[in-house]
């Protein structure tokens, strides 16, 4: 269980990025955070896992602060996907390999590299094993990071828009691939999104940013268009295809 309680950001005194949000997580849960431009999802996100640290509350992992472990030791519990990444001259093979690096000494196994190409693997990247990751597409370069954060295998994944650069096939397969690792394994992925109809479709819990604070948060079946209206200014209809729901603005 992840728990965030009461946590405040603010980056000039007196000026609140996020003012007071909690809010909780379960095995098994994928969590998106939803809201217009400058809403806070992102602060929030590196929040969770102290890049930037509250000026009140409290972030909780199977009973322990978060926000008071040293770096190493929270490396190893979360895996954080940034909504951009730089791009260096190693391969796709050795910038994957840096996830295993909380977890092994001077020396990686064969254990190590196992797990390496089963994510590859995975996520359809086995074809760019030895390929440099500055001669990478931006969608293939958003795939190897996510990759590195699943090989890190930690209890909660934070990814900042993890479909940002990707074409349609690969939004979905991105997506399907997290819930699948999440389910299967009893993780627990909280995701920043600006697609709607995806966050829709793939969340257990929802949770609408608004200058700073949650305006709302629950299932996709609690949010109703009326509060997405009053959230993004919009006028919108939530309407059913397939038993998927679809946001429409009017």
């Amino acid at each position: 269980m992840l728990n965030v309680k009461n946590i405040s950001v603010s980056y000039r005194k007196g000026e609140l990025i996020l003012d007071d949000l909690s809010f909780s997580a379960g095995e098994g849960n994928i969590v998106v955070l939803l809201g217009p431009n400058g809403a806070g999802k992102t602060t929030l996100l590196r929040s969770i896992n102290a890049i930037l640290k509250p000026q009140k509350g409290v972030v909780e992992f199977e009973n322990q602060n978060v926000l008071k472990m040293p770096a190493g030791q929270i490396a190893k519990i979360m895996g954080y996907v940034a909504q951009r990444n730089n791009a260096g001259n190693t391969s796709v093979f050795d910038a994957v390999l840096l996830g295993r690096k909380p977890h092994v000494g001077l020396k990686t196994s064969p254990t190590d590299f196992a797990k390496v190409s089963h994510i590859l693997q995975q996520l359809g990247l086995e074809s760019l094993t030895m390929r440099k990751i500055n001669q990478l597409s931006g969608g293939e370069l958003q795939k190897v990071c996510i990759a590195r954060a699943f090989v890190q295998e930690p209890g909660i994944f934070l990814l900042d828009e993890p479909t940002s650069n990707l074409d349609l096939k690969n939004q979905l397969d991105i997506l399907h691939t997290i819930r699948d690792i999440v389910k299967k394994n009893s993780l627990t992925a909280v995701i920043t999104m600006h697609n709607l109809n995806l966050a829709f479709r793939f969340a257990d819990k929802i949770i609408l940013l608004n200058k700073g604070k949650i305006f709302a948060q629950g299932t996709a079946e609690s949010i109703t268009p009326e509060i997405l209206s009053q959230v993004y200014g919009v006028q919108v209809e939530i309407i059913s295809h397939n038993g998927n729901p679809v946001i429409v603005p009017v």
